[in-house]
């Protein structure tokens, strides 16, 4: 399970040093291979390869003729990138997908239990004062399941 926030810096060259205590477990569980996507919040998703392969089984089993089932298709699986730690455990960044989260310089490298997402340090920050704020998760207790949900 990958939780918690470190923030990161890109070197000259683009690439990003996955934070030595997931290196280990990344090399053991997908020999250190990993899947870079766009997601539709405007950050990048980063999947252990063995992850991925589930999720693009499931994107590829939605029905070709369904338009927002295409859109998906197109977003997440047109963007998916393969990308490799290098002896230092550092991953290169696409300019492509750097370009598209408007990642600059400092990166969030945000666990999210089976993948990590990685935000532009500055859009991660305005958005988690966006969702602390917002009024709606209030109201998250009242649906079916969630409101179980003790933290």
């Amino acid at each position: 399970m990958f939780r918690g926030v470190s923030v990161l810096n890109l070197d000259v060259k683009g690439r990003l040093a996955i934070p030595a205590r997931y290196r280990e477990e990344l090399a053991a569980s997908c020999a250190s291979r990993l899947i870079l996507t766009v997601d539709r919040d405007r950050c990048l998703l980063l999947y252990p390869e063995t992850e991925w392969f589930e999720i693009e089984r499931k994107l590829a089993a939605l029905p070709s003729f369904n338009t927002q089932a295409r859109n998906l298709q197109r977003l997440y699986l047109g963007h998916a990138t393969e990308v490799e730690m290098d002896g230092q455990g550092r991953i290169l960044l696409p300019p492509k997908l750097k370009a598209f989260a408007s990642i600059d310089k400092r990166v969030a490298m945000v666990g999210q239990g089976n993948k990590f997402e990685l935000w532009d340090e500055d859009t991660w920050d305005a958005k988690t004062n966006e969702w602390l704020d917002d009024d709606d998760l209030k109201e998250l207790g009242s649906e079916a399941g969630i409101g179980t949900l003790t933290l």
